[in-house]
């Protein structure tokens, strides 16, 4: 007997079931939406720190800002989603909303790679040939690099679900707990997906293969440079700057291979694949604008005026409502 085909427009997806007790779901859901609202209050503050100071306006802290869009559109894409399925007895999803989540989850993560990527070379650039920096990352160029990152993940993700939606569905219930390419290929009638998996392990390489070949070679010829530089202060400057780039960057590629290990590995059990398969919509969002804050000095230092001023200008008002009430009195 054939598969019988459905009509993905107006069907609805069962999300998998996350396989917790009622006290273990809600005690997820509280981490979760700490996680979620601490993540997203860190990369606001420092989107909004470095649009409001124009001394923050260089190359770097625009490579910076897109990374910050882009955690933000990787976590948006999942916690809330996944928060509210834990609660709710209704785990339906339909096709168009499984189909947004899971595209924003693959771009999150190539754009990652390709921003990082290009962080890489502007390093690479702002040490190996300081002089020439300014020439080189102009406005017009550093556009077109972000405008290129963008565009290039997005023609890459969307082949991808191509591939897969050229297929008819034959089945609703999704063995994951979110919408992305796997699962949505699994639901397919489909009996050959060489294309697709071919497709899937070509895009990978390529930008897996992209992030660290640049990061290999800009902080190669970096290592080069430092050590032939005399100036210990150049030399340290350098040294801090592409420290926090590289630790963001191996936080990133570590999740990525705990996922691959937790897949691949038997022993693992179901539920702890389910969590440490999300570890990439986790760590990297929510550590990133932390790292940065904390180890890029500029950051550092515009963030400590802020709250400074912040204070002042509370205890200013505090004290002059203070007088006002006195006076009326």
């Amino acid at each position: 007997m054939g598969n019988r085909t459905i009509d993905v427009v107006d069907a609805l997806f069962i999300m998998g079931s996350f396989g917790l007790s009622e006290k273990g779901a809600y005690v997820t859901i509280s981490f979760g939406i700490v996680i979620y609202c601490f993540t997203v209050a860190c990369n606001l503050i420092l989107l909004l720190l470095i649009a409001m100071n124009k001394s923050l306006h260089e190359p770097m802290y625009a490579f910076l800002c897109n990374l910050s869009i882009n955690d933000l559109i990787g976590i948006s894409a999942f916690f809330p989603r996944t928060m509210w399925d834990m609660v709710s007895e209704d785990r339906s999803i339909t096709f168009p909303e499984c189909l947004i989540q899971a595209v924003c989850l693959h771009m999150y993560g190539g754009a990652t790679l390709l921003i990082m990527s290009i962080m890489a070379f502007d390093r690479y650039i702002a040490i190996c040939y300081p002089l020439r920096y300014h020439n080189i990352m102009t406005r017009s160029c550093v556009i077109k690099l972000i405008v290129s990152a963008w565009l290039s993940d997005f023609l890459l993700i969307c082949t991808l679900f191509v591939l897969t939606l050229r297929f008819p569905f034959c089945k609703t219930a999704l063995t994951n707990f979110y919408c992305d390419n796997v699962s949505l290929l699994r639901l397919t009638c489909a009996t050959d997906t060489t294309v697709n998996n071919i497709y899937g392990l070509f895009i990978t390489g390529l930008l897996h293969g992209l992030g660290i070949f640049s990061v290999v070679f800009s902080y190669t010829w970096i290592l080069v440079t430092c050590l032939r530089n005399k100036d210990t202060e150049s030399k340290g400057k350098a040294v801090h700057t592409c420290a926090t780039h590289l630790l963001v960057f191996l936080i990133y590629e570590f999740s990525g291979i705990i996922i691959v290990l937790v897949y691949r590995l038997p022993y693992f059990p179901p539920l702890l694949q389910k969590f440490m398969s999300i570890s990439f919509l986790i760590f990297p969002p929510s550590l990133n604008p932390v790292i940065y804050g904390i180890k890029t000095k500029a950051i550092q230092s515009k963030l400590k005026q802020m709250f400074a001023n912040r204070i002042f200008t509370n205890h200013m008002a505090t004290i002059s409502w203070s007088k006002t009430v006195k006076s009326i009195a």
